[in-house]
């Protein structure tokens, strides 16, 4: 199927600052008035990964617990959660990427999922696709689906979740199949891992000659034995190349500081660089594989 023509969009990306919601109608409220902060100014709302494990010890009773009860809360009251996200896209009519929450498939397994939901309520999702160590190891969270793609009123975009935005595979593979946004909700607790995220999309964007947004979680939380500590800025990158700033920035927010940074992505500019940059990253990819590299010979 051919990609749906590609539209300038305006994008809304949270810094979530963690907060305390006491149960599922409290998380509810509260996502509730932080997208009818920002409807006004976008015309897709994207929130961080795992935004909604703020709602685990509030699930537990209120206090700091263990991941791994926090974990098992959260699964359980997953589906209600989800609805709650579709609820208010509905009530305020936005499109909205309300970041990831941890979903138990079929099989028993739980992975990380990130729904796409339309004003109306239907939904697309993409599962993480790389596992950190914490989710694989002290979290037992499990590797999701292969990469898709989503059609929108704006075109075709990827979600390549956190961890994901490091590998180009993911991205390249979205971007080959035509999406010229790539949006990368993330969370991490030290300025390392959210660097890592930060240079992983902007490589993506730079190497696809695409737009890439990253939206983190803020904060201090004590109470969650997740989320205790947030760290980074919402961000949207682009090419490196004629017609953008000269480090591919187009928009960051105050590191550590919750708020909504918002920004407008015009697709034609994708289409203009890749057409006459100064270098072509997104022609040039390579089509296969290098050979194995052999011993150089020296004379």
């Amino acid at each position: 199927m051919s990609a749906p023509e590609a539209r300038p969009i305006r994008l809304g990306l949270l810094q979530y600052g963690v907060g305390r919601p006491a149960d599922v109608a409290a998380f509810a409220r509260a996502l509730e008035a932080r997208l009818e902060e920002g409807r006004a100014g976008a015309d897709l709302l994207v929130l961080p990964e795992y935004a909604c494990v703020e709602l685990g010890a509030g699930l537990v009773g209120g206090e700091a617990t263990d991941e791994a009860t926090e974990l098992a809360a959260m699964v359980a009251a997953a589906p209600a959660i989800l609805e709650a996200m579709r609820d208010a896209a509905r009530r305020l009519g936005v499109w909205l990427l309300p970041g990831t929450l941890p979903m138990r498939r079929a099989d028993g397994a739980v992975v990380n999922r990130a729904p796409l939901i339309a004003p109306d309520g239907r939904m697309a999702v993409q599962d993480k696709r790389a596992m950190t160590r914490f989710e694989s190891e002290r979290w037992g969270v499990t590797r999701g689906e292969d990469p898709k793609v989503f059609d929108t009123p704006w075109g075709r975009i990827g979600i390549s979740v956190c961890y994901d935005v490091e590998f180009p595979k993911h991205v390249r593979v979205q971007v080959q199949q035509g999406a010229w946004l790539i949006l990368a909700p993330s969370c991490t607790d030290t300025l390392a891992g959210f660097n890592r995220v930060r240079i992983g999309a902007q490589a993506r964007a730079m190497e696809n000659q695409c737009y890439v947004a990253i939206a983190p979680t803020v904060g201090l939380a004590p109470w969650s034995a997740a989320l205790d500590v947030n760290r980074g800025h919402a961000a949207v990158f682009g090419p490196v190349d004629r017609g953008f700033p000269e480090d591919g920035v187009l928009a960051r927010g105050a590191l550590d500081q919750p708020g909504w940074v918002f920004c407008t992505l015009d697709p034609a500019r994708l289409d203009a660089v890749r057409r006459d940059g100064q270098v072509l990253n997104h022609r040039d990819w390579p089509a296969a594989p290098f050979a194995r590299p052999t011993p150089a010979v020296f004379a």
